[in-house]
């Protein structure tokens, strides 16, 4: 049966601030403390959502985490009531108070990594949650995640969804953002792209100076072997070291790809003609490569406008429509490649630009915002939780937002115990809006 990939996107949550936590993510580093507004936020991403919706593109929601964590609080010594924890963490440790109010889920890409039935041994889809152990803020999504996903994807028939990979270093795990499969066509199985930053176990492998790599090779080998996939359809690829040092923190960063295209600066991996051979030889003459040379988009300019941050999405012809931040429009040099890219005879012929600046600021595109999940008709019906964004959904959605966000938030307001409280309550109604059932821990005994 024909599949076609779904964007779950995720939705900001109220905690949405500009904290500063994400080490190598530049944009993350220069907006800290800059005053954010999370009704901004996550209006701009439903807006998106909306857009691609009313397009015909299959679009769906994955909700926002709690925040602030206080079960992470009281585990680091804090003690007392919910109050009284929040009172004492803002006083004696902002910047842990700062990272268990991290909004950061929004980034769905980070969610998992998804491999479709049509590529896995025993037909279903298999999700692995990333455990994101680079970053003690992101490691705290992983049990949110597992419950959420196996909430919406519960017939286990048809999907299976595995517990996230140890809590180890050797096994850092950041999902999407570093995967990509690629199809040719809609009934065949696949070609899985796994790209990682670094060989953990092995110090005589490149590896960047100036930012850590968060992906690690054995990760990626460990989820390939999970999800049960053809070796002889499995790539393992390392990002260029000089790339995470100017701040391609993941490979969605600097590479995007979708059915049998790939969209990449030519600063994206290491032997990087031999990936592009590779692939083509699994993939067939369908493969087609769009490779932006440094002399038309610099590395830096690519990496400030999330230029390759972008969703690129099949359209009912066959050829692409390209999803960009509007901060692609705003650069002289972007623009311009943009442009000629649009104009010219290649597999991208339309191009859509949003508004995303609160998530940008903090370094998430669109790409970063969305989790793909291919799926058959079959497989689509069988998910009966409420996140298929239609007229209705988004109407209610919309509303749900205006009343519960904040439109002003800062790092002094992470201490208010009334944003707890704000966000559980938004959270309670929006389980039962989505039909989820209790996934976060304030609803469960």
């Amino acid at each position: 049966m024909s599949a076609a990939e779904v964007n779950f996107d995720g939705l900001p949550g109220p905690t949405h601030n500009y904290s500063g936590l994400a080490e190598g993510n530049l944009a993350s580093e220069r907006n800290r403390r800059l005053t954010a507004n999370p009704r901004e936020a996550a209006l701009q991403v439903l807006a998106k959502m909306k857009a691609l919706a009313d397009a015909g593109y299959a679009q769906a929601v994955l909700p926002p985490h709690e925040r602030p964590d206080i079960g992470a609080l009281r585990a680091l010594g804090f003690a007392g009531s919910d109050a009284e924890i929040l009172a004492s963490a803002a006083r004696d440790a902002p910047r842990l108070l700062a990272a268990c109010s991290s909004a950061a889920a929004m980034w769905a890409a980070n969610a998992a990594t998804v491999s479709p039935s049509s590529d896995t041994a025993d037909g279903r889809v298999h999700f692995t949650p990333a455990n994101l152990v680079s970053h003690f803020h992101r490691a705290l999504e992983t049990p949110t995640t597992t419950r959420i996903l196996r909430a919406i994807f519960d017939d286990e028939s048809r999907f299976v969804v595995h517990d996230a990979l140890p809590a180890a270093a050797h096994l850092g795990d950041e999902g999407a953002a570093n995967h990509t499969q690629f199809v040719a066509d809609d009934n065949e199985r696949g070609v899985e792209l796994f790209v990682y930053g670094r060989v953990a176990l092995d110090t005589s492998s490149p590896a960047p100076r100036r930012y850590a790599a968060r992906q690690t090779r054995e990760a990626s080998e460990a989820v390939a072997r999970l999800h049960e996939l053809d070796p002889q359809r499995t790539v393992f690829a390392q990002q260029l070291p000089d790339a995470i040092d100017a701040g391609v923190f993941h490979n969605d960063v600097i590479a995007v790809g979708s059915g049998c295209v790939l969209f990449c600066h030519e600063r994206a991996f290491l032997a990087q003609e031999e990936l592009l051979r590779a692939l083509r030889e699994m993939i067939g003459d369908a493969f087609q490569t769009i490779v932006v040379r440094e002399k038309d988009v610099s590395l830096d300019r690519a990496v400030a406008t999330y230029l390759f941050n972008s969703q690129l999405i099949q359209r009912d012809d066959g050829t692409m429509l390209l999803v960009v931040p509007a901060e692609c429009l705003e650069d002289g040099a972007v623009a311009a490649y943009l442009e000629r890219l649009t104009r010219g005879d290649g597999p991208i012929r339309e191009l859509l630009a949003f508004d995303l600046r609160q998530s940008m600021r903090n370094g998430g595109g669109p790409a970063c915002l969305r989790l793909r999940v291919r799926l058959s008709e079959a497989e689509r019906r069988s998910i009966r939780a409420n996140v298929w964004l239609n007229a209705e959904l988004h109407a209610a959605l919309a509303a749900w937002i205006d009343r519960h966000y904040r439109d002003r938030l800062t790092a002094d307001d992470l201490g208010d115990p009334a944003l707890l409280d704000e966000c559980r309550r938004a959270l309670d109604e929006l389980t039962r809006m989505l039909r989820l059932g209790s996934v976060y821990p304030f609803q469960r005994p």
